[in-house]
């Protein structure tokens, strides 16, 4: 479990410096990925899944 926080963290910082300079790469991709990969493996999928189910059953609705 630690050592996922750390890379959720980790990928988590680099893809905010990524997105906030405006780099599209390859690189930037894996980063991404990697990220929504570890995130998925922790107690905060579910919240993130229920989340979305809820915002496109609201656009659904519009």
């Amino acid at each position: 479990m630690a050592v996922t926080v750390s890379l959720i963290l980790l990928f988590g910082i680099a893809l905010f410096f990524l997105l906030r300079s405006k780099e599209l790469s390859p690189g930037s991709a894996f980063t991404a990925a990697m990220f929504g990969f570890l995130l998925a493996s922790t107690g905060a999928a579910t919240p993130i899944n229920h989340l979305t189910a809820t915002l496109a059953d609201a656009l659904s609705n519009l």
